[in-house]
C-alpha cells in the first residue's frame, strides 16, 4: 500500500468517469451542443475523484489531516471504540473537496470497526454517533493510540476502507475514499496539542492537525 505513485484521478472514479463521458459523447453525437450540461457532468465527476500527490510534514508526534475540508469541532469528546476521554478534531468535507482519506500518523492497524447507520447531514456533531462510519485504532510506534473514524453523510452513500488488523500505515499514506461528501473525525491521547481552529480549512495529509503528548517542538 504505497503511499504514491499511484492514479491522480482515484480508481473509485474511473467507472463514474467512464460512463459520464461515454453518456456525454452519445448525447454530444445525438444533439450537439444540447449535450453540453452532460458535459458538465462529467467535468465535476472528474473534478470529485482527482487525488492528488502531498508532500508529507517532517517533525515528531505530528497528526496529520486525514482529509481535505473544513474544521467543525475541535475539543474534549468520548471515544467509544477505545473507552477513554479524548481529543477530537473533526474535519467535513464537501463536494468539491478530495475524497481520498489519508492516515493521520505512523503506525500499526490494531483494530477496525464498521457501524451501519443513518445518512444525516455530516456538518452536523450528532453525525458522528448516528451515521454509518468506519473506525480504525492506530498504535503509533511509541505507543499512542489514534482512532480515526470515516463517517457517511447526506449524500455520501459508500464508506470505502483498505486495511485490516496488522495491516502498517505511513503517516499520510492513503487508506480509503468516502464518494460524495462526508466527515472524518479523529481521536487523539489525552494531552494532545490541537493546530487547528474550528472553520480552518485543511488539505489531507499536508496540513498538521494536533502534536500528540510528549512530542518535541
Amino acid at each position: 500500500m504505497a503511499n504514491y505513485p499511484h492514479p491522480i484521478i482515484a480508481r473509485e472514479g474511473w467507472p463514474f468517469l467512464a460512463g459520464a463521458t461515454a453518456l456525454a459523447a452519445v448525447a454530444t453525437a445525438l444533439a450537439g451542443w444540447w449535450s453540453a450540461p452532460l458535459w458538465l457532468v462529467a467535468l465535476f465527476v472528474l473534478q470529485f475523484f482527482r487525488d492528488p500527490p502531498r508532500e508529507v510534514p517532517a517533525g515528531e508526534g505530528l497528526v496529520l489531516a486525514p482529509a481535505d475540508g473544513r474544521v467543525v469541532l475541535v475539543g474534549s469528546a468520548r471515544d467509544e471504540h477505545l473507552g477513554r476521554d479524548a481529543v477530537k478534531i473533526s474535519v467535513f468535507m464537501n463536494v468539491f473537496n478530495v475524497h481520498s482519506n489519508r492516515s493521520p500518523v505512523a503506525g500499526t492497524v490494531e483494530n477496525v470497526w464498521y457501524h451501519p447507520g443513518l445518512f444525516l447531514n455530516a456538518d452536523l456533531d450528532k453525525a458522528s454517533s448516528d451515521n454509518e462510519r468506519n473506525a480504525v485504532h492506530l498504535r503509533t510506534g511509541s505507543g499512542q493510540d489514534v482512532t480515526c473514524v470515516q463517517v457517511a453523510g447526506l449524500i455520501a452513500r459508500r464508506i470505502l476502507c483498505y486495511v485490516g488488523r496488522g495491516d502498517r500505515l505511513e503517516a499520510g499514506q492513503r487508506y480509503g475514499f468516502i464518494r460524495f461528501g462526508s466527515r472524518v473525525d479523529v481521536y487523539l491521547p489525552p494531552g494532545s496539542a490541537p493546530r487547528v481552529a474550528i472553520g480552518d480549512k485543511v488539505s489531507a495529509t499536508s496540513t498538521v492537525l494536533a502534536t500528540l503528548p510528549g512530542a518535541r517542538p
